[in-house]
């Protein structure tokens, strides 16, 4: 029996770990899917809490003169629509969908088709862009990298119920409203202690903070207002680590020897360029998921297939930089 060096089986277990540790963490950042925690660790996630029990009475905004129980806010044919003035007549599978699988576009996008950090923001989105993005869904060719984030596996199941009538329908709609951005960006080191309610990050009461680290906060202006009210006009702060932005510039406007210009694809002022969607303004959150699933592969088809060598050397760090800065312009 031959007998191998010393020195060789030292060199080989050192790889054989370092292969096992590459391995161990390559793993979607948990605060980008909406977890407090990576799968699979042993690691405390955020402080979960009950929702709000309805009371039965009819809550108010301000600026509307609609009035909804929380039922009627939260059910997903035919959730609360507070401003019918803030964007045009909806087709029925916005409104209302279609039971008992294709559920009103209007629940987890708005109305206005902002969306949330957990979702997505899809007014202004170009029309054909759309269309694929729904056909990708339908083909099972876009899944999230983290299994638990199971909105993903809805969404899946929406667009698998929906006709092609109805896609058109809502993609002319959703096209057909201008973006605008509201989402604040600030940089900081610490930001407060939050709780996590269906993949969204929710300031807890007092005044209890922790670092920041390498990850971006998004929470809502005001929590009442989105997480119990949804309230289309509320905005979000998304909270980055200092120098972020900065960072996030350099690699968005010249690629830093590691990517493409994002310009030569979404346009110069990143609003989008024919079918390519803009990403100036919208949720950090999303676009450090698409970039993460683009590169993991879990999220295929034709735009994807583009976007596999822009995102190939990339780590966490350059996708939350690039998010942070496109977000904030």
């Amino acid at each position: 029996m031959r007998t191998v060096p010393r020195p060789v089986i030292v060199v080989l277990t050192s790889v054989l770990a370092s292969g096992l540790l590459s391995a161990a963490s390559d793993v979607p950042p948990p605060w980008a899917y909406g977890f407090g925690s990576a799968a699979g660790t042993n690691s405390p996630a955020s402080p979960a809490a009950p929702p709000v029990q309805d009371d039965g009475t009819p809550k108010r905004l301000p600026g509307s003169s609609a009035s909804f129980t929380l039922p009627q806010i939260r059910d997903g044919f035919g959730p609360a629509d507070w401003y019918p003035g803030d964007h045009p007549q909806m087709p029925e599978i916005v409104a209302h969908g279609r039971k008992p699988d294709a559920r009103a576009c209007s629940h987890c996008h708005y109305p206005n088709g902002k969306g949330r950090p957990e979702n997505a923001g899809i007014a202004g989105l170009p029309y054909s862009y759309f269309v694929q993005t729904m056909a990708d869904f339908k083909a099972d060719a876009r899944k999230s990298a983290d299994s638990r984030k199971a909105n993903t596996n809805i969404m899946i199941a929406i667009a698998k119920a929906m006709t092609d009538e109805e896609v058109k329908a809502s993609a002319e709609y959703f096209a057909s409203m201008k973006w605008t951005p509201w989402i604040k960006v600030v940089e900081t080191a610490t930001v407060a202690k939050t709780r996590i309610a269906g993949g969204m990050f929710l300031k807890l009461e007092g005044s209890d903070t922790e670092p920041i680290g390498q990850r971006i906060i998004e929470t809502p202006e005001d929590t009442e207002r989105t997480e119990v009210l949804r309230d289309p006009r509320s905005g979000f702060i998304a909270y980055v680590p200092v120098g972020s932005v900065k960072k996030g510039e350099t690699l968005v406007t010249t690629g830093g020897g590691k990517t493409t210009r994002c310009a030569v694809c979404h346009g110069a002022d990143l609003r989008g360029l024919g079918p390519v969607p803009g990403i100036a303004g919208r949720s950090p959150s999303y676009m450090v998921r698409q970039l993460y699933d683009t590169q993991r592969g879990t999220r295929k088809g034709v735009w994807a297939d583009l976007m596999k060598p822009v995102v190939a050397d990339l780590n966490e760090d350059d996708m939350l930089a690039i998010a942070a800065y496109a977000a904030s312009r």
